[in-house]
């Protein structure tokens, strides 16, 4: 294919630093022998950037090129396989836009496997880790430790959104698309740093909520502090931290006695005593829904 290229665009050529210049002005392909070919973007039509990305994926010049292990999730992600297989999961990350360079953040993800691990770039800055399973005597990894040794290390906000161990390929296209969407609509809705699939559940349902239901359930719920972001803020890190109060005021940087004031005026002026599970669930949802609408 790649000699028929050759014939039909005079631009046709294979990546090196030469092109460091010129990069964007070209569109680059991936083949199968991992070989990254380019073709000024000029001599291009639609209709030849369809047919010719039916046979060579297309490919993102400023991510690592992949490896045969990543080439095969690609191909498999795409046909599907009924091939028997380990089970894996896959983890969405988020990095600062224009803040880390992609290879090496991939170098800092592979000192925490005992093996390099896939990673399938969506852009330079989101994409998908895939882990296997653990082998006998290895420890889990936790994302919450390596998050902070990541920023610590690299000086930039990351973010991880896990998902459920697998074991099968028949359907993982749809999965992976789902997965995709699913871990940025958590992302947008939670500021925390490592979210799990379970827990993004929750957010899943209040996308679909309707919105005049969540306007109108926020005011009667929140009465007078529907606008009053910091308290509301308070209200919102006592549930997450599991109704602690200690563990909240270390968190929100008080005194324990100034969150328990706080608190107490919540429940005085609402009627909700959200130290209870029940009652707090539903301040907790409705303020998850307040920060997706707005």
């Amino acid at each position: 294919m790649e000699n028929e290229l050759k014939k039909l665009f005079p631009s046709f050529t294979y990546y090196n630093e030469e092109h460091l210049d010129t990069k964007k002005d070209y569109q680059w392909f991936i083949t199968e022998k991992n070989d990254i070919i380019g073709i000024a973007k000029s001599e291009l039509t639609a209709r030849d950037m369809k047919l010719i990305s039916t046979f060579l994926p297309t490919y993102n010049i400023h991510i690592p090129i992949p490896t045969e292990l990543e080439l095969w999730w690609r191909e498999t992600i795409r046909k599907g396989s009924n091939k028997k297989i380990s089970p894996f999961r896959f983890v969405f990350f988020q990095i600062k836009k224009d803040q880390i360079e992609p290879e090496q953040f991939k170098a800092a993800i592979d000192d925490f496997y005992s093996k390099g691990v896939p990673i399938l770039w969506e852009n330079e800055y989101q994409g998908v880790i895939i882990e296997e399973s653990l082998q006998y005597g290895e420890e889990a990894i936790s994302y919450d430790q390596i998050i902070d040794v990541l920023m610590s290390d690299l000086y930039s906000r990351i973010r991880f959104f896990v998902g459920p161990f697998m074991d099968s390929l028949q359907e993982i296209n749809s999965f992976y698309t789902s997965f995709i969407k699913h871990a940025e609509m958590a992302l947008s809705h939670s500021d925390s740093a490592v979210i799990s699939y379970s827990e993004a559940i929750i957010y899943h349902f209040i996308n679909k909520a309707d919105p005049e239901f969540i306007n109108e359930a926020s005011k009667i719920i929140l009465k007078e502090f529907l606008m009053d972001e910091e308290l509301l803020h308070t209200i919102k890190v006592f549930i997450s931290c599991n109704l602690n109060v200690s563990v909240a005021a270390k968190k929100l940087h008080l005194h324990r006695n100034s969150l328990q004031y706080r608190l107490d005026k919540f429940i005085d002026k609402t009627g909700i005593d959200i130290r209870k599970f029940h009652e707090a669930v539903v301040v907790y949802l409705i303020l998850l829904a307040k920060v997706h609408k707005n």
